[in-house]
């Protein structure tokens, strides 16, 4: 609210010269402070504040010693697991077979791949073309309005857990870097990987891998 206050004379003459009358002005800032906080409380209120996006990790359960002699053994198929030392990324699909094993199967061999196009994407896509392709069929159905977004994602979810799916292991020694495990999850949330597990590499895997990485 604005205040003109007249002040001082204006009807005396000087020499015949009329004088101006003086004024001046009060502005009261009071109703303004109070727009300012009711429109500070309403944004406070009504603002969707930035949630963080997280990424689900599967940690495999610790299983003690009699409970390990009751698992049978079982072939591992459709699963990477990729072992991060340094500047530098290895994999190996399926089982691991270190020198001599009792099967009988060929020692594993890593092999090492990057971030480029052609490394661990495309290496990703190709393994997880089941639930990739998944994806692809039940976006359209949702584009199409036969289906509604809880049911696609209850259904990605079942195509995630599908035995087709890609599972993947990510082991590290003392010499990974940070960034480039970052990098590897945020290229497994790309290609729709489900299953991931972070887990403690095996004395065999680490010589192998400080064999290779020499």
């Amino acid at each position: 609210m604005a205040e003109i206050a007249e002040g001082g004379g204006g009807g005396g003459h000087d020499k015949g010269k009329k004088r101006a009358k003086k004024s001046s002005t009060k502005v009261d800032m009071t109703p303004m402070v109070d727009l300012a906080f009711l429109l500070l409380t309403f944004f406070v209120l009504t603002t969707t504040f930035a949630k963080p996006k997280v990424m689900s990790l599967v940690y495999p359960a610790k299983l003690t010693d009699e409970e390990m002699k009751d698992i049978k053994p079982t072939k591992i198929n459709n699963a990477i697991t990729f072992l991060l030392t340094e500047d530098k990324i290895y994999y190996y699909e399926d089982e691991f077979f270190p020198k001599g094993n009792p099967q009988g199967e060929p020692p594993t061999e890593l092999k090492e791949t990057n971030f480029s196009p052609d490394g661990v994407r495309a290496l990703l896509a190709k393994g997880n073309k089941y639930v990739i392709q998944e994806r692809e069929r039940l976006e359209k159905l949702v584009e199409s309005k036969q289906m509604v977004d809880s049911v696609f994602t209850q259904k990605m979810i079942e195509a995630k857990q599908n035995k087709k799916a890609l599972k993947v292991l990510i082991k590290t020694d003392d010499k990974a870097t940070c960034k480039n495990f970052i990098d590897l999850v945020d290229e497994l949330k790309i290609a729709d990987i489900g299953m991931i597990a972070p887990v403690d590499i095996l004395k065999s895997e680490l010589d192998l891998l400080k064999a290779k990485a020499k």
